[in-house]
C-alpha cells in the first residue's frame, strides 16, 4: 500500500490522494506533469521531494512514513514492513511512574518471547533492537513511554498504534472490547483485565506460585498475539475501501501456540478473594 500512498505529502490530504487514485494516479512513478488536476507549484515540488525521500525510505526506514502520516494511518507500511515488526504489550504494579514493569510480551509472527522482572526483564533493551516497527494497543501513550521511563532508553521504533486505526474504524472500548467486536473469544481468560494482572502479580511475589505466573504470562502474550489479527483487520478494513483491495488483502494467519497456560484455579480464588468479579 506505501507505493499508492501520497497522503504523507504536505498538501496533499486523503481527498486528494484518492482524486489522483480516480484519475489513474496509483503509484509514485506516475505523479509527474502533466496532471489532469491542478496542483500549486510548492505542492508538486514538494511532492517531488517527498517522493524521493519515500522511495529511499523505502529500504530500512519505516518511521520515515510513521512521522509523516496521521495518528489512524500508519496501518499501510504495515505488510512491506511486516518482516522486521514486533507485537508488544507489558504488564505493570500500576499507571505511575514510579510502579514497576512486571512482564513483558514480544511476538515477531513466528516466535513469543517473554520476560519477567526478576528473571529476565533486562534482556528486553537488546532485544526490541533487532526490529524497526512496534505494533501496540494504546503503546504511544502507555507502553512506549512506561519502557522507556523504567529502562531509561529511547525506542525510536515506527509505531503501529491499533488505538487510533481501529477507532476510525469504529471500533472502541480498549483493546478486549475490540477484540469481542471483531468476534475474538479468550477462553478461561475472559473477564481478566490488567488490573487482575496485578492481583496475579502479586499472589506470585508473595507466594512464588507458579501457576499465578504463568497465568500473567498466559495473558500478557494472549494481548500479545492477538494484535497481529487486529494489525490485519484493520489493514483489510481500510484497503477495503481503495481500488487496491483485490490485490493488496491480506489473509488472516492462524494464532500461535501459547506456551502458558492460564490455571482456572488460580484465576477463581483470586476473583473470589478480590469482591471485583
Amino acid at each position: 500500500m506505501l507505493q499508492h500512498t501520497f497522503c504523507h505529502i504536505q498538501g496533499i490530504g486523503p481527498k486528494t490522494e484518492r482524486k489522483l487514485w480516480e484519475c489513474g494516479i496509483t503509484t509514485w512513478d506516475q505523479l509527474r506533469k502533466p496532471l489532469p488536476f491542478k496542483l500549486s507549484a510548492p505542492t508538486f515540488a514538494n511532492a517531488q521531494e517527498t517522493l524521493a525521500q519515500s522511495s529511499r525510505a523505502l529500504h530500512n526506514d519505516p518511521a520515515f512514513f510513521t512521522k509523516l502520516l496521521s495518528s489512524s494511518d500508519p496501518w499501510r507500511i504495515f505488510p512491506h514492513f511486516r518482516n522486521c515488526t514486533a507485537y508488544l504489550d507489558i504488564e505493570t504494579t500500576g499507571l505511575n511512574s514510579f510502579d514497576e514493569i512486571t512482564t513483558i510480551a514480544l511476538y515477531d509472527g513466528n516466535k513469543i518471547y517473554t520476560y519477567v522482572n526478576g528473571i529476565n526483564l533486562d534482556d528486553f533493551v537488546d532485544d526490541i533492537e533487532k526490529f524497526q516497527v512496534i505494533v501496540s494497543y494504546n503503546g504511544k501513550s502507555f507502553d512506549i513511554p512506561f519502557l522507556e521511563n523504567f529502562f531509561r532508553i529511547k525506542l525510536k521504533h515506527a509505531q503501529i498504534d491499533l488505538r487510533y486505526i481501529l477507532a476510525k474504524l469504529g471500533f472502541k472500548g480498549g483493546l478486549k472490547g475490540c477484540e469481542k467486536q471483531l468476534g475474538m473469544s479468550r477462553g478461561n481468560l475472559d473477564g481478566v483485565d490488567g488490573f487482575f494482572a496485578v492481583l496475579l502479580w502479586h499472589k506470585y511475589q508473595n507466594s512464588n506460585d507458579q501457576r499465578a505466573l504463568e497465568t500473567l504470562l498466559a495473558y500478557n502474550i494472549e494481548d500479545t498475539v492477538n494484535l497481529e489479527r487486529l494489525a490485519i483487520e484493520a489493514y483489510n478494513r481500510n484497503i477495503s475501501s481503495t481500488p487496491f483491495a483485490g490485490e493488496l488483502t491480506l489473509p488472516v494467519p492462524d494464532p500461535p501456540p501459547i506456551p502458558y497456560q492460564a490455571d482456572y484455579d488460580c484465576v477463581e480464588s483470586i476473583k473470589r478473594n478480590s469482591g471485583r468479579w
